[in-house]
């Protein structure tokens, strides 16, 4: 098993929990999520910036 830092852009989404899944979605494309944490969110371009740490096999 090995870890991997990433970070990676998601859309804003209407509701906190959307966005959530959002991001849990995109974050098991690329492994397992371990943790995860929303850095910066740009408003003008309405995404936001999350940097997480994945396992992969």
């Amino acid at each position: 098993m090995t870890t991997h830092f990433i970070t990676a852009e998601i859309d804003l989404q209407e509701s906190p929990i959307k966005l959530q899944a959002a991001i849990e979605a995109e974050l098991e494309k690329r492994g397992e999520p371990l943790r995860w944490a929303i850095a910066s969110v740009d408003t003008e371009k309405q995404t936001a910036q999350v940097e997480a740490i994945v396992t992969t096999r």
